[in-house]
């Protein structure tokens, strides 16, 4: 009932299965959530949920010796009509309701925002245009948390938009009511300098959708922490990732989606390449089946690509799983260079050897941008991943 296929091709790539309670995984992470700063100890970087972090580079979220500055980040909503759009203080219900800190970043983040941003989609609204965050960076450092919520039978797509220079940490939460359907895509386009560490958290209402698109190409260091858990049988999550790794930057993107009630899919596709020295992507994909989780349907996979020397991938997947009584699980991890027999197909006929590694990048990531469903930002996309080619195939 589950399958794994690792195939570590110039990357340090490793798959765990586990079918038992008492097995230990990364899912099983070393300190229980809670939103109290002060029930995590300070990283040192041997601890398995921080082992391939460059914890130097997180200029203090880690250790407390960060604190809001500057200008920070200036967050622009612009909503279609019927949407609400409110600021809230700390005593707002909704806060944490999605899910609950799983690190001590994450923690810091949900004890020092100020002020909170909740967009509120009402029940039966169906969006015909996207709701539009815009978060910018202002050259200091900022804590944030976002709450996006959609009553039942909603539908609505919401970008995230991350540009400028900032060190921000930040709590991210969707709250689908029962049959919603939520398309998020959250772009990391920030300056080189940037550091950018996040929690999102999904809870999946009974019969809803949740997709998740997530893009990262700037940054020094980001790393992303989606999670889904379900809130009754029938939701469905599919969360789709594209990076794109330069010289010297760190992107880490670590998932988890806890299958904690019957009858629930998922669907986890991630696609990065990856340029320059030191260039490091991390994928970590946990996956847990609970006992009571009978009728889960789950897959995950990874897929690197790797342009040139010196870059380096490490890719995680894990499955544990505590029921057989289960649709399908499984999960893929795969990291190589250029396929040859792709490039010899197209230089046959006539296309020249730079062209055709452009064509083959192109395809690679070609899948998921056309997923996203904005227009405008499928075209950026795009143009990005052209301009990061230009410098390199």
């Amino acid at each position: 009932m589950a399958e794994a296929q690792n195939i570590p091709v110039g990357s340090t790539t490793a798959g765990q299965i586990a079918v038992a309670a008492e097995s230990t995984v990364a899912t099983r992470m070393s300190a229980p959530p809670s939103f109290d700063v002060a029930d995590f100890p300070v990283p040192h970087g041997r601890e398995e949920e921080w082992r391939f972090t460059p914890l130097e580079r997180l200029r203090g979220l880690h250790d407390g010796t960060a604190t809001a500055t500057g200008e920070g980040v200036k967050v622009d909503v612009q909503a279609p009509e019927g949407v609400t759009v409110e600021t809230v203080g700390r005593d707002d219900a909704r806060l944490g309701r999605a899910g609950t800190p799983v690190d001590r970043i994450a923690a810091q983040a949900y004890s020092a925002f100020e002020k909170a941003s909740v967009v509120t989609v009402p029940k039966e609204t169906v969006l015909t245009e996207p709701v539009r965050i815009a978060v910018h960076g202002q050259g200091g450092t900022a804590y944030c948390h976002q709450v996006i919520e959609l009553g039942a039978f909603a539908e609505a797509v919401v970008v995230i938009d991350h540009t400028g220079d900032a060190v921000l940490a930040a709590n991210v939460d969707y709250l689908l009511g029962d049959g919603a359907k939520l398309t998020v895509v959250s772009v990391q386009d920030w300056d080189d300098k940037s550091v950018h560490v996040a929690q999102h958290n999904a809870r999946i209402g009974r019969d809803a959708s949740f997709k998740s698109v997530v893009v990262t190409f700037g940054g020094d260091l980001v790393r992303l922490h989606p999670r889904v858990t379900y809130a009754g049988p029938g939701g469905e999550a599919e969360l789709l990732g594209l990076y794109f790794t330069d010289s010297a930057q760190h992107q880490e993107h670590r998932l988890f989606v806890d299958h904690n009630t019957p009858h629930c899919k998922s669907n986890v596709v991630y696609k990065g390449a990856l340029q320059g020295d030191d260039a490091h992507a991390v994928w970590i994909g946990d996956v847990l089946i609970e006992a009571r989780a009978e009728g889960t349907d789950t897959y995950e996979m990874n897929r690197n690509l790797v342009l040139t020397d010196g870059a380096r991938v490490d890719s995680v997947p894990n499955l544990e799983i505590e029921t057989g009584e289960i649709v399908g699980a499984g999960h893929a991890s795969a990291t190589g260079r250029f396929d040859d027999e792709q490039l010899f197909y197209l230089m046959a006929r006539g296309i020249p050897e730079q062209d055709a590694r452009r064509l083959v990048v192109r395809g690679f990531f070609a899948e998921l941008v056309q997923q996203i469903g904005v227009d405008d930002i499928e075209a950026r996309l795009i143009e990005k991943i052209e301009a990061e080619l230009e410098a390199t195939v």
